[in-house]
């Protein structure tokens, strides 16, 4: 049997789920099932809350003006959360939205927006960033939805940084060595991680000093080349997976 069914839609729904529960639909999700996809009573989804892992459901109308959900069975038990914190300098629009839909599908656990001195968008849209995460959590069957956190200054957050997680950071600066082989000699430290995309601008002297000046730390290059911030955010998060997270099984 396949680990996960592609072929029905997964709904993300904030309610408790449990054999025979029933989920009343915002106005919104009932007008995208009805009205875009054209679903009718009976039609089967795939639900899920981030709590209480993936159940099948059934579509019912419950009043006029009312559309639930009826759950059944459960398809897979929730897994235990990744632990991996992505922070980045805000983007704008198009740009953020992909780099935080990739974002959740690399298995990032948390999504920290900061603000640096290059920053060159500091105003966020919470709720589209929220929407864009629930959005790739539905499409690529991810069970935890990652949390997004607040923007805070770059100083803020580094004077807050807790001393045992390891914070792996993308510099131009950096020397240009082989990322992949630096983060597998990490692997021994079995710490929590954390990855940090700075601005196009890049960071500053004095942000990378207090970078540098964490207790544990670790200062990549992701080559020859200068990438733009959205691709680094998956080319650096696809080495840490593959150097230290879960993609080593």
């Amino acid at each position: 049997m396949a680990r996960y069914d592609f072929t029905t839609r997964r709904l993300f729904v904030e309610g408790p789920l449990a054999a025979a529960a029933r989920i009343d639909l915002p106005p919104s999700q009932a007008h995208y099932l009805r009205n875009v996809l054209r679903l009718s009573d009976g039609a089967e989804l795939l639900v899920f809350n981030g709590r209480d892992g993936e159940w099948r459901a059934a579509l019912e109308a419950s009043g006029r003006k009312q559309t639930g959900l009826i759950v059944h069975t459960q398809t897979r038990a929730q897994e235990r959360p990744g632990d991996l914190h992505y922070l980045f300098a805000p983007l704008k629009h198009a740009r953020l939205d992909y780099m935080v839909q990739k974002a959740v599908e690399m298995g990032a656990s948390r999504l920290q927006p900061v603000l640096t001195r290059h920053t060159q968008a500091e105003r966020l849209n919470a709720g589209r960033m929220q929407s864009n995460v629930i959005e790739a959590a539905e499409q690529c069957g991810i069970l935890a939805v990652p949390e997004v956190a607040a923007p805070l200054k770059l100083e803020a957050a580094l004077a807050a940084w807790p001393a045992e997680r390891l914070l792996i950071f993308c510099d131009e600066e950096a020397p240009v060595r082989d990322p992949l082989l630096a983060l597998t000699a990490a692997a021994q430290t079995h710490a929590p991680l954390a990855v940090l995309v700075g601005p196009e601008g890049g960071f500053d002297a004095g942000e990378r000093a207090a970078l540098l000046a964490l207790p544990q730390v670790m200062q990549i290059s992701l080559g020859p080349r200068i990438l733009r911030a959205d691709t680094a955010a998956v080319a650096v998060l696809a080495l840490v997976q593959a150097a230290l997270g879960d993609w080593r099984g």
